[in-house]
């Protein structure tokens, strides 16, 4: 957190729509796709300059260009102005801590919401930001990096025409996109499931300090995902309501069905956010119970000798006078008494079912 308060005082007192890239850079040098196709033929490149991509912009095929890397403020700007992007924008776009909405501006509209991946049983769940900005012949993707890039199955698509994507128009381009990117929540969610499973485990049979560690680990995580999540309700609702032209109605049932895998991934936080609080009150109570079981046995322990610690005080007293002190089986006969009260105690505290 200190980290990226320093790199936000980098704009304090500067004005709106100043480009300063915020955020961490996760490739050397941006990587950019063109996918240019219709129903009829796709033609796919990878270009090394920006300016590669403003021959697209004026043809009637559907273009999607994906940018892998923002760290690298001139080449967002070029594109912005090429395709006419606000100033804003592109400063929403260089700012990779933005909350995840959808802004329509007039002939396009800018879309922001966080991909995940990773995640495994040892490794964290990364999170990086993806923009989208949908016009009517176009869309433009601007990823932090290639690592989590969950946009192969699109291509795929868009390579060998499988499904309506290459007959359908820019809007259902974008929503593939984004259907894509959440459904990939999913696969985070069987993750963060079987850690919550393993600790669960875990707590019922050996708890210790390492569980209480990977417990708020796991508590992290969880927040990280629900903050990620949480406004994409927003995002789908707002593009379904047909807000802006460029939404035809032909996609608008396809947006509802996003709209549902949303909201299903949020019940689930909403499940594991509930189990998590369960794992802490168990960790608790283990914990508690195990200072009980110790606490219980020092008493055990303590109340034996407590009258064995009587009979010694008495015999370690230094009277001339003492009857016992001149028998000659005095010793052995106070061992015996010892060891009968003892034993009888133990006897006693197992019938109670103290021990």
């Amino acid at each position: 957190m200190p980290k990226l308060i320093k790199k936000r005082s980098r704009k304090a007192g500067l004005p709106p729509g100043t480009l300063i890239h915020i955020g961490e850079k996760k490739v050397e040098e941006p990587q950019i796709t063109i996918f240019d196709y219709d129903d009829q033929h796709v033609e796919e490149r990878e270009v090394k300059a920006i300016e590669e991509c403003f021959a697209f912009k004026d043809k009637s095929t559907i273009t999607w260009i994906n940018v892998e890397g923002v760290h690298q403020v001139e080449t967002v700007e070029k594109l912005g102005e090429c395709y006419g992007f606000h100033p804003l924008v592109m400063e929403d776009i260089l700012n990779t801590d933005q909350r995840p909405k959808m802004e329509i501006y007039g002939d396009y509209i800018y879309i922001v919401l966080k991909m995940m991946y990773g995640g495994d049983i040892k490794h964290p769940i990364e999170i990086e930001q993806v923009s989208l900005i949908l016009g009517s012949n176009f869309v433009v993707s601007f990823q932090e990096g290639k690592e989590g890039d969950v946009f192969n199955p699109v291509r795929e698509r868009i390579r060998n025409g499988k499904g309506l994507i290459r007959k359908m128009g820019s809007d259902y381009l974008a929503y593939s996109l984004l259907d894509t990117i959440v459904d990939h929540y999913f696969l985070i969610l069987e993750t963060l499931g079987e850690k919550a499973e393993l600790l669960e485990e875990e707590l019922m049979t050996s708890p210790t300090n390492k569980t209480l560690q990977e417990i708020q680990k796991f508590r992290n995580e969880i927040s990280s995902v629900r903050r990620a999540v949480w406004p994409l309700r927003e995002v789908t609702i707002g593009l379904e309501r047909k807000e802006s032209p460029l939404i035809k109605e032909t996609t608008e049932i396809y947006l509802r069905d996003v709209y549902d895998h949303t909201v299903q991934v949020m019940d689930t936080i909403e499940v594991y956010r509930e189990m998590l609080s369960g794992m802490l009150d168990i960790y608790l109570s283990s914990v508690s119970n195990r200072l009980n079981s110790v606490m219980k046995v020092l008493t055990i322990i303590a109340t034996i000798f407590m009258p064995l610690t009587f009979l010694a005080g008495i015999y370690g007293m230094n009277f001339k006078y003492m009857p016992e002190l001149e028998w000659r089986w005095g010793y052995p006969a106070v061992w015996t008494i010892i060891v009968l009260i003892g034993v009888s105690m133990l006897i006693y505290f197992k019938k109670k079912k103290w021990l």
